[in-house]
């Protein structure tokens, strides 16, 4: 279970995000692995942003970061505000 400012986030809620969602950028330069930020919504419609990145050697998906994302700061979830 985590955190944020608008309260838990279950794994499933993860889950259902990761599944249903899409790369809405992509950060090719982090290290040790390139990352990509996820947008999904949960089945009761919850916003998710999930940060990952792709573990080739072990083949697994390493979750990041995981937040419910601010109206106020982006744009259908998907775009920042400039």
């Amino acid at each position: 279970m985590l955190y944020d400012e608008y309260g838990v986030i279950r794994e499933q809620e993860i889950r259902e995000s990761i599944e249903a969602g899409e790369v809405i950028e992509e950060y090719h330069k982090d290290k040790p692995y390139p990352s990509f930020l996820i947008f999904g919504k949960t089945k009761a419609n919850r916003p998710l942003h999930i940060v990952c990145a792709v573990v080739e050697p072990e083949k697994t998906l390493a979750i990041i970061t995981v937040y419910q994302p601010n109206p106020e700061r982006w744009i259908n979830y998907r775009g920042r505000k400039r």
